[in-house]
Protein backbone atom coordinates (compact mmCIF):
# COMPACT_ATOMS: atom_id res chain seq x y z
CA UNK A 1 0.00 0.00 0.00
CA UNK A 2 1.17 3.56 -0.69
CA UNK A 3 2.09 5.22 2.59
CA UNK A 4 0.03 8.27 3.51
CA UNK A 5 -0.88 10.27 6.57
CA UNK A 6 -4.03 9.71 8.57
CA UNK A 7 -5.07 13.24 7.62
CA UNK A 8 -4.72 12.45 3.91
CA UNK A 9 -6.60 9.19 4.39
CA UNK A 10 -9.49 11.08 6.00
CA UNK A 11 -9.49 13.53 3.10
CA UNK A 12 -9.63 10.69 0.51
CA UNK A 13 -12.58 8.90 2.14
CA UNK A 14 -14.41 12.07 3.18
CA UNK A 15 -14.43 11.13 6.85
CA UNK A 16 -14.02 13.12 10.07
CA UNK A 17 -11.30 12.55 12.63
CA UNK A 18 -12.28 11.41 16.12
CA UNK A 19 -10.06 10.85 19.17
CA UNK A 20 -7.06 12.18 17.25
CA UNK A 21 -6.06 15.81 16.76
CA UNK A 22 -5.46 17.40 13.38
CA UNK A 23 -1.79 17.72 14.20
CA UNK A 24 -1.49 14.08 15.22
CA UNK A 25 -3.31 13.05 12.04
CA UNK A 26 -0.80 15.02 9.96
CA UNK A 27 2.12 13.41 11.78
CA UNK A 28 0.83 9.80 11.84
CA UNK A 29 1.55 7.76 8.74
CA UNK A 30 -0.28 4.64 7.61
CA UNK A 31 2.39 2.13 6.64
CA UNK A 32 0.74 -1.24 7.28
CA UNK A 33 -2.03 -3.28 5.74
CA UNK A 34 -5.79 -2.87 5.84
CA UNK A 35 -7.48 -5.57 7.94
CA UNK A 36 -11.04 -6.46 8.94
CA UNK A 37 -9.87 -8.96 11.58
CA UNK A 38 -8.39 -7.23 14.64
CA UNK A 39 -6.14 -10.24 15.21
CA UNK A 40 -4.45 -9.68 11.83
CA UNK A 41 -3.66 -6.00 12.33
CA UNK A 42 -0.05 -4.99 11.67
CA UNK A 43 1.80 -1.97 13.07
CA UNK A 44 0.84 1.17 11.19
CA UNK A 45 -2.15 -0.48 9.56
CA UNK A 46 -5.84 0.33 9.19
CA UNK A 47 -8.61 -1.58 10.95
CA UNK A 48 -12.05 -1.81 9.28
CA UNK A 49 -14.92 -1.81 11.77
CA UNK A 50 -17.43 -4.09 10.00
CA UNK A 51 -20.50 -5.88 11.39
CA UNK A 52 -20.34 -9.67 11.50
CA UNK A 53 -22.55 -12.64 12.29
CA UNK A 54 -21.57 -12.80 15.97
CA UNK A 55 -19.88 -9.48 16.68
CA UNK A 56 -19.41 -5.91 15.48
CA UNK A 57 -15.95 -4.74 14.46
CA UNK A 58 -16.55 -1.46 16.28
CA UNK A 59 -16.28 -3.41 19.53
CA UNK A 60 -12.74 -4.52 18.62
CA UNK A 61 -11.40 -1.12 17.58
CA UNK A 62 -9.51 -0.57 20.85
CA UNK A 63 -7.87 -4.00 20.59
CA UNK A 64 -6.83 -3.25 17.00
CA UNK A 65 -5.17 0.04 18.00
CA UNK A 66 -3.47 -1.68 20.91
CA UNK A 67 -2.07 -4.18 18.38
CA UNK A 68 -0.57 -1.36 16.34
CA UNK A 69 -3.29 -0.04 14.03
CA UNK A 70 -2.65 3.61 13.18
CA UNK A 71 -6.33 4.36 12.74
CA UNK A 72 -9.76 2.76 12.48
CA UNK A 73 -12.23 3.24 9.62
CA UNK A 74 -15.58 3.30 11.38
CA UNK A 75 -19.17 4.41 11.06
CA UNK A 76 -19.24 5.94 14.56
CA UNK A 77 -16.72 7.08 17.22
CA UNK A 78 -14.98 4.16 18.94
CA UNK A 79 -12.92 5.81 21.68
CA UNK A 80 -9.60 5.43 19.83
CA UNK A 81 -8.11 7.24 16.82
CA UNK A 82 -10.63 6.78 14.01
CA UNK A 83 -11.94 8.19 10.77
CA UNK A 84 -15.72 8.19 10.96
CA UNK A 85 -17.07 7.88 7.45
CA UNK A 86 -20.38 9.26 6.20
CA UNK A 87 -23.44 7.06 5.58
CA UNK A 88 -23.55 5.28 2.24
CA UNK A 89 -26.32 3.67 0.16
CA UNK A 90 -26.87 0.01 1.04
CA UNK A 91 -24.68 -2.27 -1.05
CA UNK A 92 -25.46 -5.77 -2.25
CA UNK A 93 -24.94 -8.26 0.62
CA UNK A 94 -22.60 -10.27 -1.59
CA UNK A 95 -21.15 -13.41 0.01
CA UNK A 96 -22.61 -12.31 3.34
CA UNK A 97 -20.42 -9.21 3.63
CA UNK A 98 -23.38 -7.05 4.67
CA UNK A 99 -25.77 -9.73 5.76
CA UNK A 100 -25.68 -8.43 9.35
CA UNK A 101 -25.50 -4.73 8.51
CA UNK A 102 -28.50 -3.72 10.61
CA UNK A 103 -27.60 -0.04 11.00
CA UNK A 104 -25.85 0.56 7.67
CA UNK A 105 -22.40 0.84 9.25
CA UNK A 106 -21.03 -1.89 7.00
CA UNK A 107 -22.16 -0.10 3.84
CA UNK A 108 -20.51 3.09 5.02
CA UNK A 109 -17.17 1.44 5.82
CA UNK A 110 -17.15 -0.60 2.59
CA UNK A 111 -17.87 2.52 0.54
CA UNK A 112 -14.92 4.26 2.20
CA UNK A 113 -12.72 1.21 1.57
CA UNK A 114 -13.67 1.24 -2.12
CA UNK A 115 -12.86 4.95 -2.39
CA UNK A 116 -9.48 4.44 -0.75
CA UNK A 117 -8.63 1.45 -2.95
CA UNK A 118 -9.62 3.41 -6.05
CA UNK A 119 -7.33 6.28 -5.16
CA UNK A 120 -4.41 3.98 -4.40
CA UNK A 121 -4.96 1.95 -7.60
CA UNK A 122 -4.96 5.13 -9.71
CA UNK A 123 -1.65 6.25 -8.20
CA UNK A 124 -0.07 2.83 -8.74
CA UNK A 125 -1.25 2.58 -12.35
CA UNK A 126 0.27 5.99 -13.01
CA UNK A 127 3.51 4.51 -11.71
CA UNK A 128 3.40 1.52 -14.07
CA UNK A 129 1.19 -1.09 -12.37
CA UNK A 130 -0.75 -3.36 -14.77
CA UNK A 131 -4.12 -4.59 -13.53
CA UNK A 132 -5.52 -7.90 -14.76
CA UNK A 133 -9.19 -8.67 -14.11
CA UNK A 134 -10.87 -12.05 -14.50
CA UNK A 135 -14.44 -13.25 -14.29
CA UNK A 136 -16.57 -16.21 -15.32
CA UNK A 137 -19.23 -18.51 -13.95
CA UNK A 138 -16.71 -21.15 -12.93
CA UNK A 139 -12.95 -21.58 -12.72
CA UNK A 140 -12.15 -18.00 -11.67
CA UNK A 141 -10.06 -18.87 -8.64
CA UNK A 142 -8.09 -21.66 -10.32
CA UNK A 143 -7.37 -19.42 -13.31
CA UNK A 144 -6.45 -16.49 -11.08
CA UNK A 145 -3.88 -18.74 -9.41
CA UNK A 146 -2.48 -19.83 -12.78
CA UNK A 147 -2.28 -16.24 -14.02
CA UNK A 148 -0.37 -15.23 -10.91
CA UNK A 149 2.01 -18.17 -11.46
CA UNK A 150 2.79 -17.30 -15.08
CA UNK A 151 3.31 -13.60 -14.30
CA UNK A 152 5.73 -14.10 -11.39
CA UNK A 153 8.74 -14.70 -13.66
CA UNK A 154 8.04 -11.26 -15.15
CA UNK A 155 7.82 -9.23 -11.95
CA UNK A 156 6.18 -8.81 -8.54
CA UNK A 157 2.59 -10.04 -8.44
CA UNK A 158 -0.23 -9.37 -5.99
CA UNK A 159 -3.27 -11.65 -6.22
CA UNK A 160 -6.05 -12.43 -3.74
CA UNK A 161 -5.89 -15.50 -1.52
CA UNK A 162 -8.66 -17.98 -2.25
CA UNK A 163 -11.82 -16.32 -3.52
CA UNK A 164 -11.44 -12.75 -2.25
CA UNK A 165 -13.55 -11.40 -5.09
CA UNK A 166 -16.39 -9.31 -3.63
CA UNK A 167 -16.97 -5.82 -2.21
CA UNK A 168 -14.63 -6.54 0.68
CA UNK A 169 -12.04 -8.93 -0.76
CA UNK A 170 -11.56 -6.93 -3.97
CA UNK A 171 -10.48 -3.58 -2.46
CA UNK A 172 -8.64 -5.45 0.34
CA UNK A 173 -6.51 -7.08 -2.39
CA UNK A 174 -5.98 -3.80 -4.25
CA UNK A 175 -4.57 -2.30 -1.06
CA UNK A 176 -1.99 -5.11 -0.88
CA UNK A 177 -0.25 -3.62 -3.91
CA UNK A 178 2.75 -1.31 -3.44
CA UNK A 179 4.89 0.85 -5.75
CA UNK A 180 7.05 -2.25 -6.23
CA UNK A 181 4.12 -4.31 -7.56
CA UNK A 182 4.23 -4.94 -11.31
CA UNK A 183 1.00 -6.92 -11.75
CA UNK A 184 -2.23 -6.85 -9.74
CA UNK A 185 -4.46 -9.84 -10.54
CA UNK A 186 -8.08 -9.41 -9.48
CA UNK A 187 -10.84 -12.00 -9.50
CA UNK A 188 -14.34 -10.49 -9.84
CA UNK A 189 -17.64 -12.15 -8.96
CA UNK A 190 -21.23 -10.94 -8.88
CA UNK A 191 -24.69 -11.74 -7.67
CA UNK A 192 -26.50 -8.84 -9.29
CA UNK A 193 -26.23 -6.65 -12.36
CA UNK A 194 -23.76 -3.86 -11.76
CA UNK A 195 -21.55 -5.71 -9.25
CA UNK A 196 -18.65 -6.27 -11.65
CA UNK A 197 -18.90 -2.75 -13.04
CA UNK A 198 -18.58 -1.41 -9.48
CA UNK A 199 -15.52 -3.56 -8.79
CA UNK A 200 -13.92 -2.54 -12.08
CA UNK A 201 -14.38 1.13 -11.21
CA UNK A 202 -12.24 0.61 -8.12
CA UNK A 203 -9.34 -0.76 -10.16
CA UNK A 204 -9.80 -0.45 -13.91
CA UNK A 205 -8.15 -3.41 -15.64
CA UNK A 206 -5.75 -2.98 -18.53
CA UNK A 207 -6.25 -6.67 -19.33
CA UNK A 208 -9.56 -8.46 -18.73
CA UNK A 209 -10.41 -12.13 -19.24
CA UNK A 210 -13.79 -13.85 -19.34
CA UNK A 211 -13.77 -17.62 -18.90
CA UNK A 212 -17.34 -18.75 -19.43
CA UNK A 213 -21.01 -18.02 -18.88
CA UNK A 214 -22.77 -20.85 -17.08
CA UNK A 215 -25.55 -21.25 -14.55
CA UNK A 216 -23.79 -20.36 -11.28
CA UNK A 217 -26.01 -17.95 -9.28
CA UNK A 218 -28.84 -18.51 -11.74
CA UNK A 219 -31.31 -18.11 -8.88
CA UNK A 220 -29.96 -14.63 -8.21
CA UNK A 221 -29.78 -13.47 -11.84
CA UNK A 222 -32.89 -15.15 -13.22
CA UNK A 223 -31.49 -16.02 -16.64
CA UNK A 224 -28.26 -16.93 -18.40
CA UNK A 225 -28.66 -13.80 -20.54
CA UNK A 226 -28.53 -11.66 -17.40
CA UNK A 227 -25.43 -13.54 -16.23
CA UNK A 228 -23.77 -12.83 -19.60
CA UNK A 229 -24.65 -9.15 -19.43
CA UNK A 230 -23.12 -8.94 -15.95
CA UNK A 231 -19.90 -10.73 -16.94
CA UNK A 232 -19.63 -8.37 -19.92
CA UNK A 233 -19.36 -5.45 -17.51
CA UNK A 234 -15.70 -6.38 -17.10
CA UNK A 235 -15.14 -6.29 -20.86
CA UNK A 236 -16.81 -2.89 -21.08
CA UNK A 237 -14.53 -1.49 -18.36
CA UNK A 238 -11.34 -2.01 -20.39
CA UNK A 239 -10.05 1.10 -22.16
CA UNK A 240 -9.35 1.12 -25.89
CA UNK A 241 -5.65 0.84 -25.12
CA UNK A 242 -6.20 -2.41 -23.22
CA UNK A 243 -6.69 -6.07 -24.09
CA UNK A 244 -9.75 -8.29 -23.68
CA UNK A 245 -9.17 -12.05 -23.55
CA UNK A 246 -12.19 -14.20 -24.40
CA UNK A 247 -12.97 -17.92 -24.49
CA UNK A 248 -13.47 -18.86 -28.14
CA UNK A 249 -15.13 -22.13 -27.12
CA UNK A 250 -18.02 -20.35 -25.38
CA UNK A 251 -20.15 -18.60 -28.00
CA UNK A 252 -21.71 -16.25 -25.44
CA UNK A 253 -18.28 -15.14 -24.25
CA UNK A 254 -16.88 -14.87 -27.77
CA UNK A 255 -19.74 -12.52 -28.68
CA UNK A 256 -18.51 -10.06 -26.03
CA UNK A 257 -15.88 -8.95 -28.55
CA UNK A 258 -18.51 -6.58 -29.91
CA UNK A 259 -18.82 -4.87 -26.52
CA UNK A 260 -15.31 -3.45 -26.26
CA UNK A 261 -13.13 -0.99 -28.17
CA UNK A 262 -10.05 -2.82 -26.85
CA UNK A 263 -8.01 -5.35 -28.78
CA UNK A 264 -9.43 -8.88 -28.44
CA UNK A 265 -7.41 -12.07 -28.01
CA UNK A 266 -9.17 -15.45 -27.94
CA UNK A 267 -8.21 -18.73 -26.31
CA UNK A 268 -9.62 -22.23 -26.49
CA UNK A 269 -9.44 -25.54 -28.26
CA UNK A 270 -11.16 -24.17 -31.34
CA UNK A 271 -8.97 -23.94 -34.44
CA UNK A 272 -9.98 -20.28 -34.69
CA UNK A 273 -8.59 -19.37 -31.24
CA UNK A 274 -5.48 -17.16 -31.10
CA UNK A 275 -4.11 -19.17 -28.15
CA UNK A 276 -5.11 -22.81 -28.45
CA UNK A 277 -4.43 -26.34 -27.26
CA UNK A 278 -4.02 -29.42 -29.46
CA UNK A 279 -3.34 -33.08 -28.70
CA UNK A 280 -4.66 -33.04 -25.12
CA UNK A 281 -3.77 -36.08 -23.01
CA UNK A 282 -4.54 -36.90 -19.37
CA UNK A 283 -2.36 -38.90 -16.98
CA UNK A 284 -3.50 -41.18 -14.15
CA UNK A 285 -4.24 -38.16 -11.91
CA UNK A 286 -6.18 -36.34 -14.65
CA UNK A 287 -3.34 -33.85 -15.19
CA UNK A 288 -3.39 -32.58 -18.75
CA UNK A 289 -0.57 -32.22 -21.20
CA UNK A 290 -1.10 -30.51 -24.54
CA UNK A 291 0.53 -28.61 -27.36
CA UNK A 292 0.21 -24.88 -26.77
CA UNK A 293 0.03 -22.90 -30.01
CA UNK A 294 0.33 -19.12 -30.22
CA UNK A 295 1.61 -16.69 -32.84
CA UNK A 296 2.77 -19.44 -35.17
CA UNK A 297 4.81 -21.13 -32.44
CA UNK A 298 4.15 -24.31 -30.50
CA UNK A 299 5.41 -25.91 -27.29
CA UNK A 300 4.39 -28.92 -25.22
CA UNK A 301 2.90 -28.10 -21.81
CA UNK A 302 2.29 -30.43 -18.87
CA UNK A 303 0.06 -29.14 -16.07
CA UNK A 304 0.43 -29.89 -12.37
CA UNK A 305 -3.26 -29.14 -11.66
CA UNK A 306 -5.98 -31.74 -12.06
CA UNK A 307 -8.85 -32.06 -14.51
CA UNK A 308 -9.24 -31.58 -18.24
CA UNK A 309 -11.16 -28.36 -17.59
CA UNK A 310 -7.84 -26.85 -16.45
CA UNK A 311 -6.69 -26.77 -20.08
CA UNK A 312 -8.94 -23.79 -20.77
CA UNK A 313 -7.84 -22.11 -17.54
CA UNK A 314 -4.19 -22.60 -18.52
CA UNK A 315 -4.81 -21.18 -21.99
CA UNK A 316 -6.35 -18.08 -20.47
CA UNK A 317 -3.33 -17.68 -18.18
CA UNK A 318 -1.01 -18.16 -21.14
CA UNK A 319 -2.84 -15.46 -23.10
CA UNK A 320 -2.43 -13.00 -20.22
CA UNK A 321 1.27 -13.79 -19.78
CA UNK A 322 2.03 -13.48 -23.50
CA UNK A 323 0.34 -10.07 -23.54
CA UNK A 324 2.57 -9.06 -20.62
CA UNK A 325 5.76 -10.00 -22.49
CA UNK A 326 6.38 -13.63 -21.52
CA UNK A 327 7.89 -16.06 -24.00
CA UNK A 328 6.20 -19.34 -24.86
CA UNK A 329 9.01 -21.15 -23.02
CA UNK A 330 8.45 -19.08 -19.88
CA UNK A 331 4.72 -19.80 -20.00
CA UNK A 332 5.24 -23.55 -20.38
CA UNK A 333 7.73 -23.68 -17.50
CA UNK A 334 5.50 -21.64 -15.19
CA UNK A 335 2.40 -23.71 -15.95
CA UNK A 336 4.31 -26.94 -15.33
CA UNK A 337 5.34 -25.68 -11.88
CA UNK A 338 1.96 -24.22 -10.89
CA UNK A 339 0.46 -26.57 -8.28
CA UNK A 340 -3.03 -25.96 -6.84
CA UNK A 341 -2.75 -22.78 -4.77
CA UNK A 342 -6.21 -22.31 -3.22
CA UNK A 343 -7.61 -24.75 -0.67
CA UNK A 344 -10.42 -27.17 -1.40
CA UNK A 345 -10.25 -26.69 -5.17
CA UNK A 346 -9.30 -29.93 -6.91
CA UNK A 347 -6.80 -30.74 -4.16
CA UNK A 348 -5.64 -34.29 -4.83
CA UNK A 349 -3.91 -36.32 -2.11
CA UNK A 350 -3.17 -40.02 -1.77
CA UNK A 351 -3.29 -41.77 1.61
CA UNK A 352 -0.69 -44.34 2.67
CA UNK A 353 -3.26 -47.08 2.06
CA UNK A 354 -3.63 -46.01 -1.59
CA UNK A 355 -6.97 -44.20 -1.29
CA UNK A 356 -6.96 -40.98 -3.34
CA UNK A 357 -9.05 -38.06 -2.06
CA UNK A 358 -10.07 -35.18 -4.33
CA UNK A 359 -11.14 -32.24 -2.17
CA UNK A 360 -13.11 -29.89 -4.40
CA UNK A 361 -15.58 -28.81 -1.74
CA UNK A 362 -15.15 -25.03 -1.77
CA UNK A 363 -17.76 -24.34 -4.40
CA UNK A 364 -20.06 -26.11 -6.82
CA UNK A 365 -22.21 -25.25 -9.80
CA UNK A 366 -23.36 -27.47 -12.66
CA UNK A 367 -20.29 -26.77 -14.79
CA UNK A 368 -17.72 -27.35 -12.05
CA UNK A 369 -19.62 -30.41 -10.81
CA UNK A 370 -19.44 -31.95 -14.28
CA UNK A 371 -15.72 -31.16 -14.48
CA UNK A 372 -15.11 -32.78 -11.10
CA UNK A 373 -17.00 -35.95 -12.01
CA UNK A 374 -15.15 -36.24 -15.29
CA UNK A 375 -11.79 -35.92 -13.52
CA UNK A 376 -12.87 -38.59 -11.01
CA UNK A 377 -13.81 -40.96 -13.82
CA UNK A 378 -10.45 -40.45 -15.54
CA UNK A 379 -8.47 -41.07 -12.34
CA UNK A 380 -10.35 -44.27 -11.57
CA UNK A 381 -10.06 -45.54 -15.14
CA UNK A 382 -6.33 -44.82 -15.44
CA UNK A 383 -5.30 -46.04 -11.98
CA UNK A 384 -3.41 -49.29 -11.54
CA UNK A 385 -5.80 -52.13 -10.83
CA UNK A 386 -9.57 -51.96 -10.66
CA UNK A 387 -10.05 -48.72 -8.68
CA UNK A 388 -13.53 -47.85 -7.51
CA UNK A 389 -14.71 -44.27 -7.89
CA UNK A 390 -16.75 -42.56 -5.16
CA UNK A 391 -18.57 -39.25 -5.66
CA UNK A 392 -19.63 -37.59 -2.41
CA UNK A 393 -21.80 -34.69 -3.55
CA UNK A 394 -23.58 -31.93 -1.67
CA UNK A 395 -25.97 -29.27 -2.79
CA UNK A 396 -25.22 -26.70 -5.49
CA UNK A 397 -26.54 -23.40 -4.19
CA UNK A 398 -28.27 -20.45 -5.82
CA UNK A 399 -29.73 -22.21 -8.85
CA UNK A 400 -33.25 -20.88 -8.33
CA UNK A 401 -36.08 -22.60 -10.15
CA UNK A 402 -33.59 -24.75 -12.09
CA UNK A 403 -32.19 -26.32 -8.93
CA UNK A 404 -34.18 -29.57 -9.12
CA UNK A 405 -33.44 -30.07 -12.81
CA UNK A 406 -29.71 -29.37 -12.45
CA UNK A 407 -29.30 -31.72 -9.49
CA UNK A 408 -31.17 -34.42 -11.38
CA UNK A 409 -28.78 -34.00 -14.31
CA UNK A 410 -25.74 -34.41 -12.09
CA UNK A 411 -27.12 -37.65 -10.63
CA UNK A 412 -27.68 -38.99 -14.13
CA UNK A 413 -24.21 -37.90 -15.27
CA UNK A 414 -22.59 -39.83 -12.42
CA UNK A 415 -24.20 -43.01 -13.74
CA UNK A 416 -23.27 -42.26 -17.36
CA UNK A 417 -19.65 -41.78 -16.31
CA UNK A 418 -19.76 -45.17 -14.61
CA UNK A 419 -18.97 -43.77 -11.15
CA UNK A 420 -18.91 -46.79 -8.84
CA UNK A 421 -20.65 -45.21 -5.84
CA UNK A 422 -22.59 -41.97 -5.46
CA UNK A 423 -23.18 -40.62 -1.95
CA UNK A 424 -25.72 -37.80 -2.06
CA UNK A 425 -25.49 -35.67 1.08
CA UNK A 426 -28.51 -33.70 2.31
CA UNK A 427 -32.21 -33.88 3.03
CA UNK A 428 -33.63 -31.19 0.76
CA UNK A 429 -35.48 -31.60 -2.52
CA UNK A 430 -32.42 -30.88 -4.70
CA UNK A 431 -30.48 -33.77 -3.15
CA UNK A 432 -33.45 -36.10 -3.47
CA UNK A 433 -33.58 -35.08 -7.14
CA UNK A 434 -29.89 -35.93 -7.57
CA UNK A 435 -30.37 -39.37 -6.01
CA UNK A 436 -33.53 -40.08 -8.00
CA UNK A 437 -31.83 -38.92 -11.20
CA UNK A 438 -29.12 -41.53 -10.64
CA UNK A 439 -31.68 -44.21 -9.89
CA UNK A 440 -33.74 -43.39 -12.97
CA UNK A 441 -30.63 -43.33 -15.17
CA UNK A 442 -29.89 -46.91 -14.27
CA UNK A 443 -28.24 -47.03 -10.86
CA UNK A 444 -28.79 -50.40 -9.23
CA UNK A 445 -28.63 -51.65 -5.66
CA UNK A 446 -26.63 -49.26 -3.46
CA UNK A 447 -24.68 -47.50 -6.20
CA UNK A 448 -26.46 -44.28 -5.23
CA UNK A 449 -27.14 -43.65 -1.56
CA UNK A 450 -28.92 -40.68 -0.02
CA UNK A 451 -27.60 -39.77 3.44
CA UNK A 452 -28.78 -36.95 5.72
CA UNK A 453 -25.47 -35.25 6.51
CA UNK A 454 -21.68 -35.25 6.30
CA UNK A 455 -21.32 -37.44 9.40
CA UNK A 456 -23.41 -40.17 7.80
CA UNK A 457 -21.40 -39.91 4.58
CA UNK A 458 -18.16 -40.16 6.53
CA UNK A 459 -19.33 -43.22 8.44
CA UNK A 460 -20.24 -44.97 5.19
CA UNK A 461 -16.87 -44.16 3.64
CA UNK A 462 -14.94 -45.26 6.71
CA UNK A 463 -16.78 -48.58 6.69
CA UNK A 464 -16.47 -49.36 2.98
CA UNK A 465 -13.43 -47.64 1.44
CA UNK A 466 -10.78 -50.01 0.14
CA UNK A 467 -7.14 -49.45 -0.88
CA UNK A 468 -6.91 -47.91 -4.33
CA UNK A 469 -10.34 -46.24 -4.25
CA UNK A 470 -10.69 -42.67 -5.56
CA UNK A 471 -13.03 -40.29 -3.74
CA UNK A 472 -14.34 -36.94 -5.01
CA UNK A 473 -15.85 -34.63 -2.37
CA UNK A 474 -17.69 -31.70 -3.93
CA UNK A 475 -20.40 -29.24 -2.95
CA UNK A 476 -21.04 -25.57 -2.40
CA UNK A 477 -19.03 -24.28 0.55
CA UNK A 478 -22.10 -23.96 2.76
CA UNK A 479 -22.51 -27.74 2.75
CA UNK A 480 -19.34 -28.06 4.83
CA UNK A 481 -17.96 -31.11 3.03
CA UNK A 482 -14.40 -29.78 3.00
CA UNK A 483 -14.00 -30.97 6.59
CA UNK A 484 -15.19 -34.44 5.55
CA UNK A 485 -12.43 -34.66 2.94
CA UNK A 486 -9.82 -33.54 5.46
CA UNK A 487 -11.03 -36.16 7.93
CA UNK A 488 -10.70 -38.84 5.27
CA UNK A 489 -7.07 -37.83 4.76
CA UNK A 490 -6.39 -37.86 8.49
CA UNK A 491 -7.93 -41.33 8.71
CA UNK A 492 -5.42 -42.54 6.15
CA UNK A 493 -2.46 -41.03 7.97
CA UNK A 494 -3.55 -42.53 11.28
Amino acid sequence: MITLTVARLAEIVGGRLTDISAGEAEATRVTGTVEFDSRAVTPGGIFLALPGARSDGHDFAAAAVQSGAAVVLAARPVGVPAIVVPPAPALDAHAGVLEHDVDGSGAAVLAALATLAGAVAADLVAGGLRIVGITGSSGKTSTKDLIAAVLRPLGEVVAPPGSFNNELGHPWTVLRATPQTDFLVLEMSARHRGNIAALARIARPAIAAVLNVGTAHLGEFGSREMIAATKAELVQAVPASGVVILNADDSVVAAMAARTPARVVTFGRSAAADIRADDVELDELARASFTLRAGGQAIRVSLAVHGEHQVGNALCAAAVALECGATLEQVAAALAAAAPASRHRMEVHSRPDGVTVINDAYNANPDSMRAGLQALAVMARKSAGAARSWAVLGEMGELGQDSITEHDRIGRLAVRLDISRLIVVGTGRPMSAMHQGAVMEGSWGSESVLVPDANAALALLQAELEPGDVVLVKASNAAGLGALAETLLRDGRE
